[in-house]
This record gives C-alpha cells, sequence and structure tokens, in this order.
C-alpha cells in the first residue's frame, strides 16, 4: 500500500507538471547556453494567422509557455505584463503561448484582459524540450536562444530586469 501511494505521489507530480513559484524576487536563471533549437511548426495569433520566431529578427524575444490551467503561469503574468512595459525601449517582443486550443487561449485573454500578444503553438512541447509549466525562452536580436528560464519568475523584479537588458 505505502509503493501506491509513493507510486501516486510521484506520478501526480510529474503529470501536473507545473512547477512552484519562488520567493518574491528569487530568480532560478538557470546556466547561460546559447543553443539553436528549432521550432518545426509555427505559432498562431489570435486571428489565426501564421506566426514564425523569425518574423522577430533584429528584436530580443521571451517566448513564454504556459497554459490556462497553469497557476503558476497565471500568477506571474502580472509580472511579465510590468516586464513588458519597462523593457518596450530594450527592443523586446512578449510572446504568451500555449499549445490549448484557440477558443480556450481568446476566452483567457477576454476574462484575465491582460494585454501580451496570445499565441496558439502547434508545435511539439516535448520537441521544445518543455516538460514543466511556464518555461520561458529568451531569444537575442539575432534569434539564437541566450537564455532559459523554467518556473513562475518575478519577471519585474531588478535582478531579471538587469538579467534581461544584459542579453546579447
Amino acid at each position: 500500500m505505502k509503493k501506491m501511494r509513493a507510486f501516486l505521489a510521484v506520478f501526480m507530480v510529474l503529470f501536473l507538471g507545473c512547477k512552484e513559484k519562488p520567493e518574491k524576487n528569487v530568480v532560478e536563471v538557470k546556466e547561460k547556453k546559447t543553443t539553436s533549437i528549432k521550432v518545426s511548426s509555427t505559432f498562431e495569433d489570435i486571428n489565426g494567422n501564421a506566426v514564425e520566431l523569425e518574423d522577430f529578427k533584429g528584436k530580443k524575444v521571451l517566448l513564454n509557455f504556459w497554459a490556462t490551467w497553469c497557476r503558476p503561469c497565471i500568477e506571474e503574468m502580472p509580472a511579465l505584463l510590468r516586464a513588458q512595459e519597462k523593457l518596450a525601449a530594450e527592443n523586446y517582443v512578449f510572446l504568451l503561448a500555449s499549445d490549448q486550443s484557440m477558443e480556450k487561449i481568446k476566452a483567457f485573454k477576454e476574462k484575465k484582459k491582460f494585454d501580451f500578444r496570445f499565441l496558439k503553438f502547434n508545435g511539439s512541447l516535448a520537441e521544445m524540450k518543455v516538460n514543466a509549466l511556464p518555461a520561458t525562452f529568451i531569444y537575442n536580436e539575432s534569434g539564437t536562444i541566450s537564455d532559459r528560464i523554467d518556473g513562475a519568475t518575478e519577471w519585474d523584479s531588478p535582478e531579471v530586469l538587469d538579467h534581461l537588458k544584459a542579453i546579447k
């Protein structure tokens, strides 16, 4: 019986996938790696238009993978919104991508009124090596991944803003 409980506990943790939100102003930034992960599929904007990451070459891109059912994803959105405003002069584009249906994304946007560029991701999160949400990729102006941050983050904290400003 103990083995079954342990198995169920591990299964639930892995299945639910959301990471806990770190304490305020604590940033979990993985070691900086410059890799190039090519997304094999397109994104779609709210109007159903195809969007490619290459469309934003010459800009820094913060690509946040989220879901409507992911509490840490939703809890970090106000800080993401403030960071988007503070980084507007830094040549940043914020994209929030979900693999959920367009109807769910639109309903979420309408209900929460967050002013983001929401996208539907038509690819595989596993291909992107996204095993838990939220997961955020930071692309430099050349279109290469400069950083990846897993888990909810205080996006508008001075440490994170300084880190994002330093992306080259």
